[in-house]
């Protein structure tokens, strides 16, 4: 007699959502990274940019079944802005503005 075991594994989903840029600068680069993971992901533009007041669909498809994520924000040097970092839970994101303002 054989025995058989099946092994259902479920395959993370994408997280997916809209990055609006609300500064003056245009992002070069967007890294993202589990937090706790002390490494960046690859740019997740490719050779993409997001000009000032634009917006992106963005989608990260890396299998993990995690909702905190680190991002880096790099812009062009013309932009004169400074790289920025940021830590949210992108499963419970439609959208992330990024922004200069202050609170």
């Amino acid at each position: 007699m054989a025995l058989a075991a099946t092994i259902s594994t479920s395959k993370a989903e994408d997280l997916v959502f809209t990055l609006k840029n609300n500064t003056n600068g245009t992002i070069e680069r967007f890294f993202t990274s589990p937090v706790g993971v002390n490494n960046w992901e690859e740019d997740v533009f490719g050779a993409d940019v997001i000009e000032p007041g634009e917006s992106m669909e963005i989608t990260i498809g890396d299998g993990r079944s995690v909702c905190q994520y680190d991002m880096r924000f790099e812009f062009t040097a013309d932009s004169n802005i400074e790289t920025l970092e940021d830590t949210q839970d992108l499963c419970a994101m439609g959208s992330y503005t990024i922004s200069l303002s202050k609170n």
